[in-house]
């Protein structure tokens, strides 16, 4: 580098770190001790591979070498995770964890705890597989579907966040769950509640709020939203929070493209369909259909009652 040149970008050096004395959020330096967004994406790679191990591992596994394969993701992860949950406590201190206990035994604590149910959560991603396949007739195969299906990547990151949000781990949830959003098109909050064989089909534009409860063998299309109506303020202006602010959707409920469903209070009884581009914030009954009526001669949007499924 000529003289010329590094005089320059010492200069350049000088005027950024100038810049952080302003005293403005983004110059803060205390976040250098929150969790690493960089390793902690490492861990979500390492627990993605123990997921599907047979369809992300770079050379031959067999029954032989299983225990050993899945070690040499688990121990990382596990390592990985205990330091930055750590870092998150003692950012947040509010894990329920013991008072006595350090910052790394609680982390190394809700860190065996999740990875425990690590089988149950590859059990539900199985079926959410399996949903997908019986769901959607341009399907050639399960390899497809695993590799290249966005719904079942992002809900296979979210069953992973949302065990993280249940033991109350301050930021790390939503860090994945922005990933798995910005990876997919797809915006779960870790906190939503998603029952089993769930399948997003296309599904970019998703979104589905942090007290959404989803039940079994529910399906959603592209640009489905499970919103919140406007909160309710407190007497100083703020918003009430901690409430039910997104809709319940029971079992087998179909979503089709574009709809908006919104509120706490609002449920969508079981074996319902909803039709693309409406807006739902009152609860549907069970079997029954909504749908959108462009035509100006009609009733904008209608319920109907469907057969009982056989």
């Amino acid at each position: 580098m000529k003289p010329t040149q590094q005089a320059s970008l010492e200069h350049i050096v000088d005027a950024i770190t100038e810049s952080y004395s302003q005293g403005r959020e983004i110059d803060s330096l205390e976040p250098s001790s929150l969790p690493n967004r960089r390793k902690i994406l490492e861990a979500l790679h390492h627990l993605e591979h123990a997921m599907f191990l047979g369809y992300y591992a770079t050379g031959r596994v067999h029954e032989g070498n299983l225990r050993s394969a899945l070690a040499n993701h688990i121990y990382p992860a596990a390592g990985i995770l205990t330091e930055q949950i750590a870092r998150a406590i003692a950012y947040g201190r509010h894990c329920g964890c013991e008072t006595e206990a350090s910052d790394i035994e609680c982390g190394q604590k809700l860190v065996h705890a999740v990875l425990g149910r690590f089988p149950a959560l590859r059990e539900l991603v199985s079926l959410d597989a399996r949903a997908a396949f019986r769901g959607d007739p341009a399907a050639v195969s399960m390899e497809e579907i695993v590799y290249s299906y966005p719904g079942l990547q992002a809900i296979a990151i979210h069953r992973i966040a949302h065990e993280f949000f249940r033991e109350k781990v301050p930021l790390i949830p939503r860090i994945l769950s922005e990933h798995a959003h910005s990876r997919t098109g797809i915006d779960i909050h870790p906190g939503a509640t998603i029952g089993r064989r769930f399948f997003i089909d296309h599904g970019t534009g998703v979104v589905i709020g942090e007290t959404a409860v989803i039940g079994d063998d529910v399906k959603l299309y592209q640009g489905v939203t499970l919103g919140a109506l406007s909160l309710p303020r407190d007497e100083s202006g703020e918003l009430i929070r901690l409430t039910k602010r997104h809709p319940t959707l029971e079992n087998n409920v179909t979503v089709y493209s574009g709809a908006t469903i919104l509120g706490g209070d609002t449920v969508i009884g079981e074996h319902s369909v909803i039709g693309g581009n409406t807006w739902v914030t009152e609860s549907v009954p069970p079997h029954t259909r909504v749908t959108y009526n462009a035509r100006p001669s009609g009733p904008p949007q209608r319920q109907t009652t469907l057969p009982p499924p056989r």
